[in-house]
């Protein structure tokens, strides 16, 4: 008989060591791993059984130290001090031992039930490192169990450490004589429980913690006595306690390092391979740049934008539910459905199935398919991390920096995921600023494509729209960070090395996320069409497009475009697809085509972005992002119909 209650075992470590990759073998489920630093946005949680024992698996957002600076490693540190885990599985990367042993340190003097899991062996060992595994459980009191995913080498054995854990007596690390009586001066008067030992309660108090202050000083009955030992060391080190703690726990990392490691003697020539040039050659600006250029051609341009917007979306809408399935279901309709209102709103123009559906089904999941297969793709050879560092130095022009590549570059896939994973960008300021480029100048890869797709035919108008992007993104980008108070954060990052993706991990990456984005989509679609259904048989709908008709017909657009511009609030890429059929309709101009994308490129974030928006920066910050957004949109249609009219007038 299984037992009732689940032991608790959470998982951390940094990004980009394979913490997710992890928690995909021991629960056998999927969620999206990624080779980029801090996608792990979500606690994802699963379940295994060993023997009668249930085991319940959580992983947590990338962590460097117990002492937070994201918002998501505060989420890992306060899972760890308020869940109160059985096991905590520390996954490092074995190559990068002595930067990640501080943490492992950490977690063992919080006294946490720790397991060491050195994790990528087969990197380590490609690069000439042995590493004494008992010696190293012997130094830190702790298991320690090697594994490498790629080559599913050590993961039962892992399994196994988790299912039998029986805490030891794990090491404790002394640091100087001077930090270590301040340590137990600190540990007498503190009366509170924080989830943690008081050991490291008194280091992260010397460290400066925010989180402990914070808590300390509103709890502590002897908070003055506590910060006048803080002072007096702090006084005596010229206030650089941190550093002075930081220096001691390396010297006792950089001597386990010494025990336990050993290199093997053939020489490593990392950049004599292929990998190791690439690598080089892709955050160098002087050949980065172009590589860039080269993936934005062929993964974005000829891959979503032509094959996915095009070719799929046409065969799959034009030869597939135009003359096939929309026909049958009509057909259907009108045969076993004897009330004309159910027929319309099942069938009709504005049908759940025939507009709501084949939007969702034909138009959008192929460009959206697409795109993530090209994202899941540069993740797992680590092109992103190398992107990131790339374009730091353009970034810092707009308050941001590298990290910031990862939400903008998601906000091509789905706007509405790319603002929850403004999370891992590090201040307010910063989460604040991606958060309004996203919503303004960041179309969706479903928006892309069709785009891509009703431009591709005229090279000139793909050129001028896309410079008008770049210049609206840099300009409102540079005026924001200079509008906004505040100073871009410290870029760090691990820069893992290029790798050969493996096809299966690729394809069911973009699949889970395809299947969440439809999931995602699919109500709002079938919401949308009961609206617009609703709306045409009350006749509100033609009266709110009556109201837009003037304003479309202001920026030299058709009032057909009415429609499209209003399905756009609803999702861009509803609107997108609207769009669509007005160009198929032959109703859209060069001219006109380039005016509606970009104004609809640049139009209000749908629905389901808006609220995120909402939940993530408040109602009214958001509000007035909206507002901003209208007049930048409504703003820049006007100039490129104006321009174009000029120069027609000229000839």
């Amino acid at each position: 008989m299984v037992r009732d209650k689940a032991v608790k075992v959470v998982l951390v470590g940094s990004p980009n060591v394979g913490k997710s990759a992890i928690f995909n073998y021991l629960t056998g489920s999927y969620v999206a791993v990624s080779n980029y630093p801090g996608t792990t946005v979500d606690i994802s949680t699963g379940h295994f059984k060993y023997g009668l024992q249930r085991f319940e698996i959580i992983d947590t957002p990338g962590m460097y130290s117990l002492i937070p600076l994201t918002e998501e490693e505060r989420v890992t540190r306060l899972l760890l001090t308020r869940q109160l885990p059985d096991v905590v599985v520390h996954v490092v990367d074995a190559k990068n031992l002595r930067r990640m042993l501080n943490m492992t340190i950490q977690l063992i003097d919080a006294g946490l039930p720790v397991i060491l899991n050195l994790n990528i062996m087969d990197e380590a060992q490609n690069m000439g490192l042995l590493i004494n595994i008992q010696h190293l459980e012997k130094m830190l009191g702790i298991p320690v169990i090697a594994t490498s995913v790629v080559n599913k080498a050590g993961l039962e054995a892992l399994r196994k450490a988790i299912s039998q854990y029986k805490q030891l007596q794990p090491s404790i690390f002394t640091l100087n004589d001077e930090l270590e009586q301040a340590i137990t001066k600190i540990s007498a008067l503190l009366t509170c429980s924080y989830g943690m030992s008081k050991r490291i309660t008194a280091l992260l108090l010397l460290q400066g913690d925010p989180m402990v202050l914070n808590s300390a000083a509103q709890t502590e009955k002897a908070w003055p006595e506590l910060v006048a030992i803080i002072d007096g060391l702090a006084l005596k080190n010229k206030n650089n306690l941190g550093a002075l703690v930081a220096i001691e726990q390396q010297a006792i990392i950089d001597k386990i390092v010494a025990n336990v490691v050993r290199y093997a003697s053939f020489e490593r020539q990392p950049f004599k391979n292929m990998a190791g040039w690439l690598g080089k050659i892709t955050r160098e600006p002087l050949t980065g740049i172009p590589i860039l250029c080269l993936v934005l051609y062929f993964g974005l341009y000829q891959f979503v934008g032509k094959f996915g917007a095009g070719y799929l979306v046409d065969y799959i809408n034009d030869s597939v539910f135009v003359p096939i399935i929309n026909p049958v279901v009509v057909m259907g309709a009108n045969a076993y459905i004897p009330w004309e209102w159910l027929r319309s709103l099942l069938a009709g123009q504005y049908g759940i199935f025939t507009m709501g559906f084949r939007y969702a089904a034909a138009i959008i999941l192929p460009i959206v398919g697409t795109f993530f297969l090209v994202f899941a793709f540069l993740e797992d050879t680590g092109y992103l991390p190398r992107l990131a560092m790339l374009v730091d130095a353009v970034f810092r022009y707009f308050g941001l920096n590298g990290r910031a590549v990862i939400p903008l570059t998601l906000g091509l896939g789905c706007g509405t995921m790319a603002v929850v994973v403004t999370r891992t960008l590090e201040s307010k300021r910063e989460r604040l600023l991606a958060t309004f480029l996203l919503s303004l100048t960041i179309p969706c890869s479903a928006q892309l494509g069709v785009v891509l797709a009703l431009l591709s035919h005229n090279t000139t108008i793909v050129t001028i729209w896309s410079a008008y992007m770049l210049l609206v993104f840099a300009s409102v980008g540079w005026l924001s960070a200079q509008c906004i108070p505040g100073s871009r954060s410290a870029f760090y990052m691990e820069i893992p090395p290029l790798r050969l993706p493996l096809v299966g991990n690729v394809l069911k990456k973009a699949y889970a996320r395809m299947y969440w984005y439809f999931m995602e989509i699919l109500p709002v679609f079938i919401i949308t069409s009961i609206l617009l259904w609703a709306g045409d048989c009350s006749g509100i709908l033609d009266q709110m497009i009556s109201y837009v008709k003037p304003f479309m017909m202001f920026i030299g657009l058709p009032a057909a475009a009415a429609q499209a511009f209003l399905l756009g609030f609803f999702r861009r890429d509803y609107g997108a697809a609207g769009l669509y059929d007005l160009a198929v309709a032959g109703q859209l101009t060069d001219a006109q085509l380039l005016t509606a994308a970009i104004a609809l490129t640049l139009f209000v974030p749908c629905v389901a972005q808006l609220a995120v928006m909402v939940k993530e920066r408040g109602l009214g910050i958001s509000l007035a992002m909206v507002v901003v957004i209208i007049v930048i949109a409504y703003g820049s249609a006007a100039l490129i119909h104006n321009v174009f009219t000029l120069l027609t007038i000229g000839r």
